[in-house]
């Protein structure tokens, strides 16, 4: 899978001592929309209701498997089709479709079953225990993020997420001609800034590039393979920055 390094990034690897607190962390969910897709909507009106809990980490990954049907996904990025058909070939299923969560990269649900989907974020929640923990810490012009040890887990990569917190789009043809669908926490850049083999780590970026190009949400996503089991996540809080 093949992911754009965009942003510049200065890392330099250290050891340090990391508190039980900082295990906890939000359960990730993909939601794969498209604008052309009329079954989307009431799964991205369910992702604008889960951004606003704080043990779910929300993200919109707009792709562009439906613009042939008349109108063209605004947000749609090929790398996120890509990443949907990774995930459903993993999970066993058999074709891509609107609207897909994936939870944790372990599971996945359509996404306007809110029971389906509130369900696993649940059994999630209940595996928190055997998270690998990351911090986010900021001073001066740097940015840290601070990944655990866990001599059991297999290698996996991180994932450095930035997003849009809130884009209304309006939608002139195809299925859904005529509404205004509001997306939350669109990504905008996935980049993959370390590998994690077990060992503590981490990773130190400048400020101004976690901040330029106005876009207001920022995360840190430690995942096998790139694209199966999440062992870790952390959001960094911008408004502090």
């Amino acid at each position: 899978m093949k992911h754009r390094l965009t942003i510049p990034v200065a890392l330099a690897l250290s050891t340090f001592a990391l508190s039980p607190a900082l295990a906890d962390r939000p359960v990730v969910v993909e939601l794969f929309t498209s604008q052309g897709c009329s079954s989307c909507p009431p799964a991205d009106a369910l992702l604008l209701e889960l951004a606003k809990r704080d043990d779910v980490l929300a993200l919109s990954m707009p792709v562009n498997i439906w613009d042939y049907l008349g109108w063209r996904d605004t947000l749609a990025q090929p790398a996120f089709s890509e990443r949907q058909r990774n995930y459903v070939e993993r999970l066993g299923g058999r074709s891509v479709y609107t609207p897909q969560m994936v939870i944790d990269g372990v599971t996945d649900a359509v996404g306007s079953r809110e029971g389906h989907v509130t369900r696993a974020i649940e059994l999630r929640n209940e595996m928190k225990d055997h998270d690998v923990p990351i911090a986010f810490a900021h001073d001066g012009n740097t940015v840290t993020i601070d990944v655990g040890a866990d001599a059991t887990a297999t290698e996996a990569t991180l994932w450095l997420v930035r997003y849009v917190r809130e884009t209304p789009v309006e939608i002139k043809r195809g299925e859904n001609a005529g509404e205004t669908v509001t997306y939350v926490n669109v990504v905008k850049e996935m980049t993959p800034i370390g590998m994690w083999k077990g060992g503590e780590l981490t990773l130190t970026l400048p400020k101004a590039s976690l901040i330029a190009q106005g876009y207001d949400g920022c995360a840190a996503i430690l995942q096998e393979d790139g694209n199966g089991q999440i062992l870790g996540a952390a959001v960094l809080d911008m408004t502090s920055l």
